[in-house]
């Protein structure tokens, strides 16, 4: 299967290039051993963002390439081609705008250039809690303003990155809900600096998943965070999170395109040389036509990402695009992850294979960063008009 099959002009082929060359590094036995030992690919981050691939979206004037996030999608999505995880590193992409869009100059002044550089990492998304799950109006955090500072007090789950991350963007409730005239009101955004916290309020506890995700539970207990690392304006961080969370859909869907072309070229390749009954296997319809169909769902997936992308870059609006690229992405993946498998037969389940990793990791984007249900519900209500239904 050709690497790249996007239209001249918004498929950054040198970009993807240099990407594959920095993967190129980090060949499978590097990713199993990490697997099985649960390890943060911290080699893997620091040979991108010294290549300055995680500094993409930043502005020149801090020290980024000031590229779009179509830009950020291509890398994201060679990185997964690759038979890399892009997931150990991509927080540094979806929440970047959130600062950019709506962070004071001192604020960006303050840590941009450090993030460009690769000497402090902004991995770390704090917004998921126990008791509110997708509910973010439900957020029970609090950060409560005394002087030049916010006291914060709460729980956050399912905040991958936590213990390799310097930085967080931090969601906080700094207005009681039952005053708010909105659901989403009196919730607020913060810059973090984990450095400082830890040892001084801030537990993290790393949570054992299904795949090597580095997700943990992060525990608040009277963490104090300056005034300046307040993102905009007190009260407006569910709007800020909002466009960040666009982003979001945008590059999952574009490490999902990513993971179903690995699985593609890795079911293809094996279908060829596997020789059964004095044949290969993918002269076999049976074979043939799951592969044919993921490939198929891939390519279209693929498109929506591209169009979803280009209206965000536009300045557009582009939720439901967003969503759908998501969805469809996510569902093409995992199409072509069962078709993989299913091709490799029981050797797919061995680690030398590399399969069974790549189809654990896959898995994830069916629930996170937000289930296939509540984007159904979302187009429902806002695209088709329908009642709200939640």
């Amino acid at each position: 299967m050709r690497r790249s099959e996007g239209p001249p002009g918004e498929d950054y082929p040198d970009i993807r290039e240099g990407v594959r060359k920095v993967c190129a590094e980090f060949p499978a036995e590097y990713w199993r051993k990490l697997d099985r030992e649960r390890g943060y690919p911290a080699e893997f981050v620091k040979a991108l963002s010294a290549a300055g691939y995680l500094a993409a979206l930043i502005p020149e004037t801090y020290g980024g390439s000031g590229l779009p996030l179509a830009a950020a999608a291509a890398i994201l999505e060679e990185i997964q081609f690759a038979g890399c995880n892009g997931a150990a590193c991509h927080a540094q992409m979806y929440v970047m705008g959130a600062l950019l869009r709506h962070g004071g100059e001192a604020l960006k002044q303050k840590y941009l250039p450090d993030i460009a550089a690769g000497a402090l990492r902004l991995q770390a998304f704090g917004v998921t809690e126990p008791d509110s799950g997708t509910d973010t109006s439900a957020t029970k955090t609090v950060a409560t303003r005394q002087g030049e500072r916010y006291i914060v007090n709460g729980q956050k789950i399912w905040t991958s990155r936590a213990e390799h991350s310097d930085l967080m963007v931090l969601l906080a409730r700094t207005a009681p809900r039952e005053r708010a005239k909105k659901r989403s009101d009196g919730l607020s955004l913060f810059i973090l600096d984990m450095r400082e916290a830890k040892g001084r309020g801030l537990t993290i506890r790393p949570i054992r998943t299904m795949m090597n995700h580095s997700t943990t539970e992060v525990f608040f207990d009277n963490v104090a965070i300056p005034a300046e690392n307040l993102v905009g304006e007190e009260g407006e961080g569910f709007r800020y999170i909002l466009s960040g969370m666009n982003a979001e859909r945008i590059l999952i869907g574009a490490e999902c395109v990513g993971d179903a072309k690995w699985f593609i070229a890795k079911a293809v390749e094996y279908a060829r040389s596997r020789i059964v009954f004095d044949r290969p296997i993918g002269q076999n319809q049976g074979v043939q036509f799951p592969i044919a169909k993921a490939y198929a769902q891939m390519r279209a997936a693929e498109l929506m990402v591209r169009q979803a992308a280009l209206l965000f870059d536009s300045g557009a609006e582009c939720g439901a695009e967003a969503n759908m690229a998501k969805m469809l992405a996510a569902e093409a993946s995992w199409a072509a992850a069962e078709a993989c498998l299913q091709t490799h037969g029981g050797f797919g389940f061995a680690e030398e294979y590399d399969v069974e990793r790549k189809f654990r990791e896959t898995r994830l984007y069916q629930v996170a960063p937000i289930s296939t249900n509540l984007i159904l519900s979302h187009l429902a209500e806002h695209v088709l008009g329908l009642p709200r239904s939640y």
